[in-house]
Order: C-alpha cells, then structure tokens, then sequence
C-alpha cells in the first residue's frame, strides 16, 4: 500500500476518533479505513489505536504518528507543489552542456537574449565534449553538433543544419599547393577533428557523387580551435562548419579549398534525458534555440556565399 496514503487515513481516524467518519470525510469504505491502519499498524510494528464498540483512542505509538504525521504530510505537499512549479513554470537553474568554442563564441550571445526575456532562469552553461552523461552531470540538455549522433539512449532534437567547408591559409596553399580534388588531400597536411573524423575520413558531395577519402596531419585535436588556429598559422587544411571560419574567410585569414566539393554537413541537436515531464523552462529553451537558429542566414550559407 501507499504508505502516505496510510497515514493520511489513520489522521482521518485519529482526529476524529471515529472509522466511520473517516470513510465519510475520505469518500471510501469504512473496510478500507480499517485495511489502511491495520497495514500501517503491521508495517510500523506497533499499535496505534485502541478500538471498543463505543470508542476509539490513540495509544502511545498512535500519538507520535499523529503529531509527526501532520508534518510529515505538510512537507511532502510543500515538495509536491514545489516539483511541480519547476516543471510547469519558466523559472529555475537551467543547465546546458555544449561543446567549447560553439558556446563560448555562439551558444553565449543566444543565452543573455534568452536570459533577458526569462529572468527567473538561471543558466549554467558546462562546456564538454558533448560525451558527458547527462543524467550523472545532472544536465537538462545538451547541445551536440555532429553528422549523426552515435547514442540512442537520450531523446534528440534536431534544432539546425549547418554546412562545412574546407579552409587553409594563403602560406599553406602558396608552399603547398591547391588540391583539385579530393583525392589530392593524401598529400597534404590535414588538420582532423578527433571526435567528428575519429577514423580520419573526410567525405564530400562533388560534380562525381559522393566521395570520401582517408586523410592524415601532423596535428589532430578534439577541440575545434585549436584546428581553426593552426590552420590560420598556416599548418594545413582543416574542415569547419561555416559559422567558425566565415570571418576568417571575409579579413583573408582563410582560404576556401575545394569549392567545388560540399563536406558532409553537421546537424545541431538538442539531446535531452526523456521527453516524459520536461520542465518548460527547458521546452522554452529548445523553442527559443530553434528560432534563433533559423534566424542565423550566415550558418545556413553554403560556401561560395561566404567569399
């Protein structure tokens, strides 16, 4: 049985000093008073009232379930209502895993503008390399940004699409020459994204079809500007989404590679522990993500775009 639910009816009885009138007040039989204490009286070990044909009186161990039982009730309501403010209401800590340099540099802008129209929600922003359990870590979500995503366990959302590019700098091209096509990168000095590229293949769509290629470099990294930045110190030729190089390319820092040929392009997901109670806060999270992201023409680019 409902153990709250026992002492619910047992304080019925108690006060009232009556199982009869305790059915009435909690509209269920009189049978079932009687079921509730005598499990509640079985379960605690001890008797808590005295019953006669003309009365009903607490015994000793009756009287400390009454006086703690009151309270006991109060504060479960207390957490009750409070668990549920903080699902149904846009207030509370919101905590968001996301990638490094995607949330310092583009995630961090979204959260004042969201910050500013929901004041009541704390945020706390946990830059990871989108691995991190979110249930252990205690995350409401997280933003990942990849091609697929490997973990079917969470529930994911997708909330944008965003094209990559390949980039290298003008000392690079000039000391090593332009690639024409895809199969021309094994020459080169490629820049790989551990956790995106994890098997060193970069695959393209071009005026052939699709096509991958294995690529190897003297750098590989699971962060992605530190990539971004040895490409700019001209070390070789890294895959961005367009959204991290755009301005590089636009104040010559960067060149783009193979025009001609479109790199898979990354998916932004929402991944989120279940669907079932989602607190709004985070629902109006997702919402505002969603249109904000659909508002950025500069990710939805495709490269040619961006020169």
């Amino acid at each position: 049985m409902d153990r709250l639910r026992c002492i619910e009816v047992f304080i019925e009885v108690a006060q009232g000093r009556s199982f009869s009138a305790a059915a009435q007040r909690l509209g269920i039989s009189k049978g079932n008073v009687t079921k509730h204490v005598a499990w509640l009286e079985e379960t605690l070990g001890a008797q808590l009232l005295m019953r006669t044909t003309k009365s009903v009186s607490l015994t000793d161990a009756g009287l400390t379930l009454l006086e703690n039982g009151r309270d006991l009730l109060e504060r479960f309501e207390e957490t009750e209502a409070a668990i549920e403010g903080s699902v149904t209401s846009t207030k509370g800590a919101l905590r968001v895993g996301c990638p490094p340099s995607f949330g310092a540099f583009h995630l961090v802008p979204l959260l004042t503008a969201f910050s500013a129209l929901h004041p009541d929600v704390q945020v706390v922003l946990y830059l990871d390399d989108g691995r991190s359990d979110l249930v252990s870590e205690g995350l409401d979500l997280s933003l990942r940004i990849a091609s697929s995503l490997r973990d079917t366990s969470y529930v994911a959302q997708k909330l944008a699409v965003v094209p990559q590019i390949l980039v290298a700098s003008d000392r690079y091209l000039a000391n090593r020459g332009h690639p024409e096509t895809p199969q021309d990168l094994v020459h080169h000095d490629c820049l790989v994204h551990t956790l995106k590229a994890p098997t060193n293949i970069w695959s393209f769509t071009g005026p052939e079809g699709n096509v991958s290629v294995r690529v190897n470099g003297t750098i590989r990294a699971n962060f992605g500007e530190a990539l971004r930045y040895a490409a700019i110190l001209g070390h070789g030729i890294a895959m961005h989404p367009t959204y991290m190089v755009a301005d590089d390319i636009q104040q010559g820092r960067l060149r783009q590679v193979l025009a001609a040929y479109q790199p898979t392009a990354l998916d932004v997901f929402a991944v989120f522990p279940s669907r079932r109670h989602l607190p709004t806060r985070v629902r109006a999270f997702i919402d505002f993500l969603k249109v904000r992201f659909a508002g950025m023409v500069e990710w939805q680019q495709e490269p040619d775009a961006l020169k």
